[in-house]
């Protein structure tokens, strides 16, 4: 949620800045609209209210009944524009950094650095899903059966390789002041929309949501650990704030038919290592970069090729990331056996888009209080068990286990078992 004061005090550059995420600009002038009606309702009754005491204080009892009608009358037509004012703000994307590249689409977003030596291999390499059904260490076929299509069993040293990311993660991030959290992958409605990510109806249509009981599954960690602080105000000694949360995640990838079907690339329940943290407004962009440099300090300890898209405005779109940057790992299986980069790794600076929302604030030196910024990263998906098996293939049809791997592992190569 933005500010309302910078809206009213600078709605054309708020226009600039949603135009080029390809929101609608139009919001401003709902919005404005909307703010000059609450405005004027506002200033009625506190008249009236100062009219109904002066009243009470001659003794005027009828007269001041009759205020007190008005004032309820006038009262119940704020909360209406109230509600309509707040839906307009929350369909307004946060505001991008003056940084962020200029462009149109996520095909516009900027490679920042390749890292890492892509492997040669004497021989075609296969894809993760032939290495792994070979090993089998991944079973879709009986997946589909139990629970349908884009589903997947991990299992033997592929289930032990998630198992070892995420003590890798964990260890890691304990390291710089994370704490580990394993949090509910239910939450309420309202703490779903205030985290900014069922405003849209492409959004909701991505969420599964239990309406018995009023509660969405979560999409990621983050979901869940940004309003477990939800109506708190912190210290500013006490900042900032860091957390690694592992959970199960749900999506329904209802905007991706047709693509990745075969395998577990993208599928509707998956296991994920989530950063966040919790951050003084003036530290967050700094608090970003530690967010991307530990995910790059994973990547190079697996020693998997990758490369670091910064986000264009126009591929940041309408959620509550003001910058953003993506991880994409080297999959020389893919596309047919020429390889191709997918995506393992997102981080992002929220700023306090979604503390506005959530009411997370932060007490000053002086005793100030003002919202908190708040930011995601990627430790680990289960993504990064795809790359090893193609990076990592033998000829031979085995998997070479990461150096890093090998004391969480046990072994220092996946070999067929008796």
């Amino acid at each position: 949620m933005l500010d309302i004061n910078l809206i009213r005090e600078e709605p054309e550059k708020i226009k600039e800045n949603i135009k080029n995420r390809n929101a609608n600009p139009g919001l401003v002038d709902d919005f404005l609209a909307l703010d000059g009606e609450w405005r004027k309702l506002t200033s009625e009754i506190d008249n009236f209210r100062a009219e109904q005491k002066k009243l009470g204080e001659e003794r005027k009892i009828e007269e001041a009944k009759g205020i007190k009608a008005k004032i309820q009358e006038l009262d119940d037509e704020l909360k209406v524009i109230e509600e309509s004012r707040r839906n307009v703000l929350y369909k307004f994307p946060n505001l991008s950094f003056d940084s962020v590249p200029a462009g149109k689409t996520e095909d516009d977003n900027v490679v920042l650095r390749d890292v890492g030596e892509k492997p040669e291999f004497g021989f075609e390499p296969k894809d993760y899903i032939e290495i792994g059904e070979g090993l089998d260490l991944i079973d879709t076929g009986r997946a589909a059966k139990v629970s349908g299509s884009r589903f997947g069993y991990l299992k033997g040293a592929g289930a032990l390789l998630e198992f070892a990311l995420v003590k890798l993660a964990m260890d890691t991030a304990a390291k710089k002041g994370f704490v580990p959290v394993i949090p509910p992958v239910m939450i309420k409605s309202e703490m779903m929309k205030a985290m900014g990510y069922i405003d849209r109806t492409e959004d909701r249509d991505e969420t599964y949501y239990l309406e018995p009981d009023d509660l969405y599954l979560v999409g990621t960690s983050e979901q869940s650990i940004g309003p477990m602080h939800a109506d708190e105000i912190f210290e500013e000694k006490d900042l900032p704030k860091r957390y690694i949360s592992f959970s199960t995640c749900f999506r329904r990838e209802a905007g991706s038919y047709g693509k990745d079907t075969r395998g577990i690339l993208r599928v509707h329940q998956f296991d994920k290592i989530e950063m966040f943290i919790f951050c003084h407004p003036d530290n967050s962009k700094e608090e970003h970069k530690l967010l991307l440099s530990i995910e790059e300090e994973l990547m190079q300890a697996l020693k998997l090729p990758y490369h670091v898209l910064e986000f264009c405005a126009g591929g940041l779109g309408s959620g509550p990331a003001a910058a953003k940057y993506d991880i994409e790992v080297w999959l020389p299986g893919q596309n047919n056996r020429n390889g191709q980069y997918r995506e393992t790794h997102s981080t992002s600076n929220c700023t306090d888009f979604q503390s506005r929302r959530l009411n997370i604030r932060y007490r000053n030196k002086e005793g100030k209080v003002n919202f908190i910024h708040m930011l995601n990263g990627t430790a680990f998906s289960q993504r990064p068990i795809l790359a090893i098996l193609e990076n990592y293939q033998t000829k031979e049809g085995n998997v070479v286990v990461p150096e890093v791997l090998r004391e969480y592992l046990g072994t220092d190569i996946i070999k067929p078992r008796d």
